[in-house]
């Protein structure tokens, strides 16, 4: 298999082809950040990098069987005051790389993702640009993260996951700490109050259960979440708090608790990454890496998919 990779980041889409088992002969990666390409580097050396997709010649790589990618959603988030709402922002120019991309290389294949949050006049025009129409799904069948993305594909037939009903508690290191800045609590710390039965486990797709807060605030920053639900959807923000990663309740053996942020290696495996792909950096940055990242079961899934996979 031949892969042309655009807004590549940490190279999800790598371990995705090798998750499933199919050999990939070459892997073209097109990444701006220094950082994410470190991580790429790091754990696949053979990777070609390319650099600034805004200036590439996507002819380079004709012929290759699979494009692959997913521009910055920045620009379009719900989360993002002033957001594009038209296809003529930045974030319409970008995605027109991918859109060059496609006819330049002529790939057979192609899978592009972006937010579920996008305005609809964007995911529209997404639509008309790549002549399909998106498949939703959310990572939280196949991880512990509350995580809904569009997939722009022509591989047929693709139908959702298989829930495999994971929760928060399942990616835990052991109660761990979080080493630089954890939040130590004793069980008469009063803002925090416990859900009795966690009602949301029966569902078909499982929900963060917001279970209290810190101090007085009711901002992300401040909230406090159930190990035994879905962990909230990770952002690019480094620094593995607020609405970036979370607070979690961490019961304790002797029965006190803790309140902390999630540790890289459990954000990493919110995304089903191998534990310890994004060592070497520093974990402000290993955050912001993963949750730039896509969730590799859900593009294996889509990728098994693939004719003759």
């Amino acid at each position: 298999m031949t892969v042309l990779s655009l807004f590549d980041g940490i190279s999800c889409g790598r371990i995705a082809f090798e998750r499933i088992g199919i050999s990939v002969e070459k892997y073209a990666a097109y990444e701006i950040d220094k950082y994410a390409t470190q991580v790429s580097n790091k754990n696949y050396p053979h990777i070609e990098q390319y650099g600034d997709v805004t200036k590439a010649d996507f002819t380079l790589h004709k012929n290759f069987d699979i494009l692959i990618g997913g521009s910055p959603c920045t620009y379009w988030s719900i989360a993002k005051n002033h957001r594009e709402i038209t296809p003529d922002g930045f974030g319409g120019r970008l995605f027109m790389h991918y859109v060059r991309a496609l006819y330049e290389s002529k790939c057979k294949w192609f899978i592009y993702e972006n937010n579920y949050s996008i305005h609809k006049d964007i995911k529209s025009f997404i639509s008309k640009q790549l002549g399909v129409e998106p498949i939703m799904i959310n990572s939280a069948l196949v991880s512990a993260q509350q995580r809904k993305r569009y997939y722009w594909t022509n591989i047929p037939g693709i139908v959702q996951p298989n829930d495999k009903g994971l929760l928060v508690q399942e990616i835990l290191e052991s109660g761990l700490y979080w080493q630089k800045k954890s939040y130590c609590m004793t069980s008469c710390y009063h803002p925090v109050f416990y859900d009795t039965l966690c009602k949301h486990c029966n569902t078909m797709v499982a929900q963060p259960i917001l279970i209290g807060y810190i101090g007085n605030s009711r901002g992300q920053g401040n909230r406090v979440y159930s190990v035994r639900g879905k962990s909230v959807c990770l952002s690019a923000n480094g620094g593995g708090g607020g609405a970036k990663t979370g607070l979690y309740k961490i019961d304790l053996p002797d029965g006190d608790y803790i309140i902390r942020k999630l540790t890289p290696v459990e954000a990493e495996r919110l995304q089903t990454l191998p534990d310890k792909y994004t060592e070497g950096i520093s974990d402000t940055q290993r955050y912001k890496c993963i949750g730039n990242g896509w969730t590799v079961d859900v593009i294996s899934h889509i990728l098994s998919f693939l004719p003759n996979s």
